[in-house]
């Protein structure tokens, strides 16, 4: 009895799932549940190649003014016009060439021990020359340089009276011979804008073994040539009167 109790429950189990599937595939709900987990599952998609991006490169031109670019263009011009017009007045001005016979060959000056002219003597020679001056020719115009160390030694850098370069010698830089009493000349280079000698000046000085208090008479004899006229200042040291 009991066996046959379990067999009825357990076919009507049975019968009672089948009629619920039969009802669910009726109303298709396996395949709608199917669906929806499918729709909720993250399906993972390959991994795309992407390349970088690259910027574009372009050259723009810079923008400038009107008004900047015309006053560059005038300043350019302006800049050209005036190295012309430099070259054109104030052209580079050398010393020719020494020939070899020609050179002077002497030994460097030890500056470490110069020797300085006293007061009285440097005045003494400077009072010499200035009688030497009161009897050369009125016509020639002259002046009076007393020596000092930049002008005989390390320097070699010779100025001369800026009132005297305005009124007498040319107004651009220009080759000024030195002619000794001797007879020898020297070329030498006149700046004009510094009013002095300076290439040349050293082989002048060397030549004749000028001295801190030597003075000097300038004659200008012609427009780019002077005459020297040295008084050397050892002839009043030790105690000799002007």
């Amino acid at each position: 009895m009991v066996a046959a109790r379990r067999l009825t429950y357990e076919e009507t189990r049975r019968k009672r799932l089948e009629e619920n599937n039969e009802r669910l595939k009726a109303l298709n709900l396996p395949l709608l549940s199917q669906a929806l987990r499918e729709s909720l599952t993250p399906k993972s998609s390959p991994a795309k190649n992407t390349k970088p991006r690259r910027l574009r490169e372009q050259q723009v031109a810079l923008r400038r003014s009107i008004r900047v670019a015309n006053k560059a263009a005038r300043s350019q011009d302006e800049i050209s016009e005036q190295a012309v017009t430099h070259e054109a007045v104030s052209p580079k001005v050398g010393i020719p060439r020494v020939v070899a016979s020609d050179r002077i060959h002497f030994k460097g000056r030890d500056l470490s021990n110069r020797v300085y002219a006293s007061d009285e003597a440097r005045t003494c020679s400077m009072l010499r020359a200035g009688e030497l001056q009161a009897s050369l020719e009125p016509q020639y115009p002259s002046f009076l340089k007393s020596m000092l160390q930049s002008h005989v030694t390390g320097g070699f850098w010779l100025g001369l009276p800026g009132h005297f370069c305005r009124a007498t010698l040319p107004k651009s830089d220009a080759i000024m011979t030195l002619a000794d009493e001797e007879g020898d000349e020297y070329p030498t280079v006149f700046l004009a804008r510094k009013t002095g000698l300076s290439g040349g000046w050293k082989r002048f000085s060397v030549a004749h073994n000028l001295v801190d208090g030597d003075a000097l008479v300038f004659q200008l004899i012609r427009p780019t040539k002077f005459k020297v006229y040295i008084v050397r200042v050892s002839s009043f040291e030790d105690g000799n009167k002007c």
